[in-house]
Protein backbone atom coordinates (compact mmCIF):
# COMPACT_ATOMS: atom_id res chain seq x y z
CA UNK A 1 0.00 0.00 0.00
CA UNK A 2 2.75 2.11 1.33
CA UNK A 3 4.59 1.46 -2.11
CA UNK A 4 1.40 2.32 -4.50
CA UNK A 5 1.28 5.69 -2.90
CA UNK A 6 4.63 6.21 -3.61
CA UNK A 7 4.32 5.50 -7.26
CA UNK A 8 1.07 7.83 -7.35
CA UNK A 9 2.77 10.89 -5.96
CA UNK A 10 6.02 10.20 -8.78
CA UNK A 11 3.50 10.20 -11.38
CA UNK A 12 1.99 13.18 -9.75
CA UNK A 13 4.86 14.95 -9.56
CA UNK A 14 6.37 14.14 -13.03
CA UNK A 15 3.54 15.60 -14.71
CA UNK A 16 3.31 19.12 -12.50
CA UNK A 17 6.62 19.12 -14.13
CA UNK A 18 6.00 18.31 -17.30
CA UNK A 19 3.64 20.80 -17.29
CA UNK A 20 5.39 23.03 -16.26
CA UNK A 21 8.55 22.82 -18.46
CA UNK A 22 5.80 23.15 -21.46
CA UNK A 23 4.83 26.11 -20.52
CA UNK A 24 7.73 27.51 -20.14
CA UNK A 25 8.39 25.42 -24.13
CA UNK A 26 10.98 23.64 -22.86
CA UNK A 27 10.20 20.22 -24.17
CA UNK A 28 11.18 18.41 -27.32
CA UNK A 29 8.45 16.26 -29.17
CA UNK A 30 9.90 13.00 -27.28
CA UNK A 31 8.54 14.90 -24.12
CA UNK A 32 5.36 15.51 -25.61
CA UNK A 33 4.96 11.62 -26.23
CA UNK A 34 5.97 11.72 -22.31
CA UNK A 35 2.89 13.80 -21.04
CA UNK A 36 0.39 11.83 -23.69
CA UNK A 37 1.61 8.68 -21.01
CA UNK A 38 1.48 10.32 -17.90
CA UNK A 39 -2.23 11.85 -18.33
CA UNK A 40 -3.68 8.93 -19.73
CA UNK A 41 -1.96 7.51 -15.94
CA UNK A 42 -3.46 10.48 -14.34
CA UNK A 43 -6.99 10.04 -15.57
CA UNK A 44 -6.51 6.28 -15.03
CA UNK A 45 -5.49 7.47 -11.62
CA UNK A 46 -8.63 9.53 -10.65
CA UNK A 47 -10.96 6.88 -11.45
CA UNK A 48 -9.40 4.58 -9.18
CA UNK A 49 -9.61 6.76 -6.28
CA UNK A 50 -12.52 8.08 -6.63
CA UNK A 51 -14.55 4.90 -5.18
CA UNK A 52 -12.11 5.37 -2.62
CA UNK A 53 -12.26 8.85 -1.40
CA UNK A 54 -16.02 8.28 -1.33
CA UNK A 55 -16.26 5.29 0.78
CA UNK A 56 -14.00 6.96 3.20
CA UNK A 57 -15.81 9.93 3.10
CA UNK A 58 -19.04 7.85 4.21
CA UNK A 59 -17.26 6.16 7.02
CA UNK A 60 -15.65 9.54 8.66
CA UNK A 61 -19.25 11.10 8.86
CA UNK A 62 -20.81 7.98 9.83
CA UNK A 63 -18.59 7.58 12.39
CA UNK A 64 -18.49 11.17 13.52
CA UNK A 65 -22.41 10.94 13.70
CA UNK A 66 -22.40 7.74 15.85
CA UNK A 67 -20.22 9.01 18.40
CA UNK A 68 -22.46 12.35 19.00
CA UNK A 69 -25.39 10.14 19.21
CA UNK A 70 -23.75 7.41 21.34
CA UNK A 71 -23.73 5.05 19.32
CA UNK A 72 -27.62 4.99 18.40
CA UNK A 73 -28.38 3.29 15.30
CA UNK A 74 -29.15 5.76 12.89
CA UNK A 75 -32.85 4.37 12.18
CA UNK A 76 -33.22 5.96 15.55
CA UNK A 77 -31.59 9.40 15.52
CA UNK A 78 -34.95 10.86 14.15
CA UNK A 79 -37.41 9.79 16.78
CA UNK A 80 -38.67 11.97 19.36
CA UNK A 81 -38.06 11.21 23.08
CA UNK A 82 -40.70 9.97 24.92
CA UNK A 83 -41.22 12.87 26.57
CA UNK A 84 -41.46 15.29 23.44
CA UNK A 85 -43.85 12.64 21.40
CA UNK A 86 -46.25 13.16 24.53
CA UNK A 87 -45.90 16.66 25.09
CA UNK A 88 -46.51 17.16 20.83
CA UNK A 89 -49.26 18.79 20.22
CA UNK A 90 -51.92 16.85 18.10
CA UNK A 91 -53.04 18.05 14.91
CA UNK A 92 -56.79 19.15 14.28
CA UNK A 93 -57.65 15.73 11.87
CA UNK A 94 -56.65 13.91 14.56
CA UNK A 95 -59.12 15.59 16.79
CA UNK A 96 -61.79 14.90 14.61
CA UNK A 97 -61.13 11.74 13.82
CA UNK A 98 -60.88 10.42 17.56
CA UNK A 99 -63.05 12.51 19.62
CA UNK A 100 -66.86 11.44 20.21
CA UNK A 101 -69.21 13.97 21.38
CA UNK A 102 -70.77 13.26 24.70
CA UNK A 103 -73.94 14.62 26.49
CA UNK A 104 -72.81 17.14 29.20
CA UNK A 105 -74.37 16.23 32.90
CA UNK A 106 -76.18 19.08 34.07
CA UNK A 107 -74.39 18.83 37.93
CA UNK A 108 -71.40 19.84 36.26
CA UNK A 109 -73.00 23.69 36.43
CA UNK A 110 -74.49 25.35 39.27
CA UNK A 111 -77.83 25.36 38.15
CA UNK A 112 -81.60 26.19 40.16
CA UNK A 113 -85.16 25.99 39.49
CA UNK A 114 -86.61 29.16 39.96
CA UNK A 115 -89.10 29.90 37.13
CA UNK A 116 -91.80 27.23 36.43
CA UNK A 117 -93.53 26.88 33.68
CA UNK A 118 -97.61 25.36 34.06
CA UNK A 119 -100.07 24.24 31.31
CA UNK A 120 -103.27 23.58 32.16
CA UNK A 121 -104.25 20.88 29.39
CA UNK A 122 -106.91 21.67 26.93
CA UNK A 123 -108.85 25.04 26.95
CA UNK A 124 -111.58 26.72 24.73
CA UNK A 125 -113.19 24.33 22.58
CA UNK A 126 -111.01 21.47 23.25
CA UNK A 127 -112.25 20.25 26.53
CA UNK A 128 -110.54 17.34 27.36
CA UNK A 129 -112.23 14.19 28.43
CA UNK A 130 -115.83 15.09 30.61
CA UNK A 131 -118.43 12.60 32.41
CA UNK A 132 -122.02 12.42 33.01
CA UNK A 133 -121.31 14.56 36.20
CA UNK A 134 -120.72 17.34 34.00
CA UNK A 135 -117.00 17.56 34.64
CA UNK A 136 -115.05 19.19 32.14
CA UNK A 137 -111.08 18.38 32.11
CA UNK A 138 -110.26 21.90 30.81
CA UNK A 139 -111.72 23.30 34.16
CA UNK A 140 -109.98 21.09 36.29
CA UNK A 141 -106.89 21.23 35.38
CA UNK A 142 -107.06 25.02 35.47
CA UNK A 143 -108.26 25.28 38.98
CA UNK A 144 -105.18 22.51 39.95
CA UNK A 145 -103.28 24.78 38.29
CA UNK A 146 -104.16 28.30 40.10
CA UNK A 147 -103.74 26.45 43.14
CA UNK A 148 -100.70 25.29 42.50
CA UNK A 149 -99.37 28.49 41.15
CA UNK A 150 -100.47 29.79 44.82
CA UNK A 151 -98.28 27.18 46.67
CA UNK A 152 -95.32 28.15 44.28
CA UNK A 153 -95.23 32.22 44.56
CA UNK A 154 -95.74 31.57 48.01
CA UNK A 155 -92.02 29.55 47.85
CA UNK A 156 -90.06 31.93 46.40
CA UNK A 157 -90.66 30.33 42.64
CA UNK A 158 -92.04 32.44 39.72
CA UNK A 159 -94.75 30.97 37.95
CA UNK A 160 -95.74 31.28 34.19
CA UNK A 161 -98.65 29.95 33.09
CA UNK A 162 -99.63 28.88 29.30
CA UNK A 163 -103.15 29.73 30.00
CA UNK A 164 -104.63 32.31 32.76
CA UNK A 165 -108.37 31.22 31.41
CA UNK A 166 -110.52 29.35 29.14
CA UNK A 167 -108.07 30.03 25.70
CA UNK A 168 -107.40 27.45 23.60
CA UNK A 169 -103.89 27.24 22.81
CA UNK A 170 -102.06 25.03 20.60
CA UNK A 171 -99.72 22.59 22.06
CA UNK A 172 -96.81 24.22 19.73
CA UNK A 173 -97.88 27.42 21.27
CA UNK A 174 -97.29 26.01 24.72
CA UNK A 175 -94.19 25.26 23.91
CA UNK A 176 -93.53 28.99 22.59
CA UNK A 177 -94.73 30.19 25.58
CA UNK A 178 -92.31 27.86 27.53
CA UNK A 179 -89.53 28.95 25.64
CA UNK A 180 -89.60 32.67 25.40
CA UNK A 181 -90.11 32.95 28.95
CA UNK A 182 -87.00 30.71 30.29
CA UNK A 183 -88.82 28.73 32.29
CA UNK A 184 -86.27 26.16 34.25
CA UNK A 185 -89.15 23.00 34.50
CA UNK A 186 -92.29 22.82 32.38
CA UNK A 187 -94.94 20.84 34.30
CA UNK A 188 -98.42 19.92 32.13
CA UNK A 189 -101.57 18.94 33.74
CA UNK A 190 -104.23 16.18 32.82
CA UNK A 191 -106.82 14.21 34.09
CA UNK A 192 -107.25 10.98 33.07
CA UNK A 193 -109.80 8.94 31.06
CA UNK A 194 -109.16 4.60 31.77
CA UNK A 195 -111.21 2.39 29.54
CA UNK A 196 -111.06 -0.21 32.65
CA UNK A 197 -113.14 2.53 35.17
CA UNK A 198 -112.77 0.49 38.18
CA UNK A 199 -109.20 1.41 38.02
CA UNK A 200 -107.90 5.29 39.86
CA UNK A 201 -104.33 5.83 39.83
CA UNK A 202 -101.84 8.69 38.84
CA UNK A 203 -99.44 8.09 36.32
CA UNK A 204 -96.44 10.87 35.34
CA UNK A 205 -94.66 10.76 31.77
CA UNK A 206 -91.65 12.58 30.47
CA UNK A 207 -91.04 12.45 26.60
CA UNK A 208 -90.07 9.23 25.02
CA UNK A 209 -90.99 6.53 22.14
CA UNK A 210 -93.74 3.63 23.69
CA UNK A 211 -94.78 0.60 22.20
CA UNK A 212 -97.46 0.55 23.89
CA UNK A 213 -101.01 0.53 22.29
CA UNK A 214 -102.71 2.39 25.52
CA UNK A 215 -100.30 5.16 25.32
CA UNK A 216 -100.45 5.58 21.62
CA UNK A 217 -103.67 6.01 21.80
CA UNK A 218 -103.59 8.40 24.69
CA UNK A 219 -100.75 10.60 23.00
CA UNK A 220 -102.86 10.48 19.96
CA UNK A 221 -106.14 12.31 21.69
CA UNK A 222 -103.54 14.56 24.38
CA UNK A 223 -102.20 15.81 20.51
CA UNK A 224 -105.02 17.03 19.09
CA UNK A 225 -104.77 20.16 17.83
CA UNK A 226 -101.20 20.14 18.24
CA UNK A 227 -100.30 22.77 15.49
CA UNK A 228 -97.94 20.65 13.84
CA UNK A 229 -97.57 19.90 10.70
CA UNK A 230 -96.59 16.72 8.82
CA UNK A 231 -93.08 18.43 7.55
CA UNK A 232 -92.48 18.82 11.23
CA UNK A 233 -92.41 14.88 12.59
CA UNK A 234 -89.33 14.70 10.83
CA UNK A 235 -87.52 17.29 13.26
CA UNK A 236 -89.97 16.00 16.75
CA UNK A 237 -89.13 12.51 16.37
CA UNK A 238 -85.57 12.75 16.03
CA UNK A 239 -86.18 15.20 19.51
CA UNK A 240 -87.13 12.45 21.05
CA UNK A 241 -84.59 10.67 20.89
CA UNK A 242 -81.47 13.32 20.92
CA UNK A 243 -82.85 15.22 23.73
CA UNK A 244 -80.04 15.81 26.49
CA UNK A 245 -82.44 17.05 28.97
CA UNK A 246 -84.74 13.58 28.94
CA UNK A 247 -82.81 12.77 32.06
CA UNK A 248 -84.22 15.59 34.10
CA UNK A 249 -87.54 15.20 32.78
CA UNK A 250 -87.26 11.93 34.37
CA UNK A 251 -85.97 12.95 37.47
CA UNK A 252 -88.52 15.23 38.05
CA UNK A 253 -91.57 12.93 36.12
CA UNK A 254 -90.19 10.36 39.21
CA UNK A 255 -90.54 13.33 42.09
CA UNK A 256 -94.14 14.36 41.33
CA UNK A 257 -95.07 10.62 40.80
CA UNK A 258 -93.99 9.69 44.33
CA UNK A 259 -95.34 12.53 45.78
CA UNK A 260 -98.81 12.36 44.09
CA UNK A 261 -99.19 8.79 44.96
CA UNK A 262 -97.66 8.90 48.99
CA UNK A 263 -100.05 12.19 49.34
CA UNK A 264 -103.59 11.10 47.64
CA UNK A 265 -103.36 7.78 49.08
CA UNK A 266 -104.11 9.54 52.51
CA UNK A 267 -107.41 10.84 50.87
CA UNK A 268 -107.57 8.07 48.36
CA UNK A 269 -107.32 4.66 49.62
CA UNK A 270 -107.92 2.84 46.06
CA UNK A 271 -105.46 4.68 44.27
CA UNK A 272 -102.91 2.98 42.33
CA UNK A 273 -99.46 4.19 41.44
CA UNK A 274 -99.32 3.46 37.61
CA UNK A 275 -95.80 5.11 37.55
CA UNK A 276 -92.99 7.18 35.12
CA UNK A 277 -93.56 6.26 31.65
CA UNK A 278 -92.62 7.70 28.33
CA UNK A 279 -94.63 8.78 25.83
CA UNK A 280 -94.60 11.31 22.24
CA UNK A 281 -96.86 13.92 23.61
CA UNK A 282 -96.98 16.82 21.46
CA UNK A 283 -96.25 19.34 24.16
CA UNK A 284 -93.57 17.88 25.58
CA UNK A 285 -91.59 17.84 22.32
CA UNK A 286 -90.42 21.44 22.11
CA UNK A 287 -89.85 22.75 25.61
CA UNK A 288 -86.14 23.22 25.91
CA UNK A 289 -85.95 22.74 29.93
CA UNK A 290 -86.99 19.36 31.78
CA UNK A 291 -90.46 18.83 31.00
CA UNK A 292 -93.60 16.11 32.30
CA UNK A 293 -97.30 15.59 31.85
CA UNK A 294 -98.88 14.46 35.23
CA UNK A 295 -102.18 12.64 35.04
CA UNK A 296 -103.66 13.34 38.57
CA UNK A 297 -106.76 11.42 38.20
CA UNK A 298 -109.05 9.13 36.99
CA UNK A 299 -112.44 11.13 35.70
CA UNK A 300 -113.47 7.70 33.93
CA UNK A 301 -113.47 6.21 37.90
CA UNK A 302 -116.86 6.71 39.85
CA UNK A 303 -115.20 7.46 43.18
CA UNK A 304 -112.45 9.71 41.88
CA UNK A 305 -114.46 11.72 40.18
CA UNK A 306 -116.78 12.38 43.32
CA UNK A 307 -113.76 13.52 44.87
CA UNK A 308 -112.43 15.84 41.87
CA UNK A 309 -115.89 17.89 42.62
CA UNK A 310 -114.46 18.77 46.03
CA UNK A 311 -112.58 21.73 46.58
CA UNK A 312 -110.42 20.05 49.22
CA UNK A 313 -109.47 16.93 46.84
CA UNK A 314 -108.37 19.86 43.62
CA UNK A 315 -105.90 21.83 46.80
CA UNK A 316 -104.64 18.11 48.07
CA UNK A 317 -103.74 17.51 44.56
CA UNK A 318 -101.94 20.80 44.21
CA UNK A 319 -99.98 20.43 47.00
CA UNK A 320 -99.00 17.38 45.98
CA UNK A 321 -97.33 18.58 42.84
CA UNK A 322 -95.81 21.49 44.79
CA UNK A 323 -94.12 19.17 47.27
CA UNK A 324 -92.98 16.99 44.29
CA UNK A 325 -91.36 20.18 42.27
CA UNK A 326 -89.82 21.38 45.08
CA UNK A 327 -87.89 17.71 45.79
CA UNK A 328 -86.94 18.03 42.27
CA UNK A 329 -85.93 21.31 42.54
CA UNK A 330 -84.14 20.88 46.06
CA UNK A 331 -82.67 17.69 44.77
CA UNK A 332 -81.21 19.25 42.11
CA UNK A 333 -79.64 22.51 44.08
CA UNK A 334 -77.82 19.82 45.84
CA UNK A 335 -76.50 17.81 42.74
CA UNK A 336 -75.61 20.95 41.67
CA UNK A 337 -73.47 22.02 44.62
CA UNK A 338 -71.84 18.66 44.50
CA UNK A 339 -71.38 18.73 41.13
CA UNK A 340 -69.41 22.42 40.98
Amino acid sequence: MAELTRTKERILREAVRENVEIMSGRLPGRGRHRIGVVMRAARLFFFLTLPIAIFTTSYVVAKVAGGRSGGVPESMLNRQPPLQRQAARPKATDLVATSTPQLIDPAVFPVAVRKVVLDPGHGGTNLGTTNAGGLIEKELTLDIAHRLRELLESNAFHVVMTREGDAQLSLQKRALIANETQGDIFVSIHVNWLVTRQIRGVETYFLGATDDPYLSALAARENQGSGYSLADLRGLIEEIYANARMGESRRLAEAVQRSLYRSLLERNPGLQDRGVKTAPFGVLTRTGMPAILAEVACLSNRQEAQLLMTASYRQFIAEALYEGINAYASGLNQRSQIGS
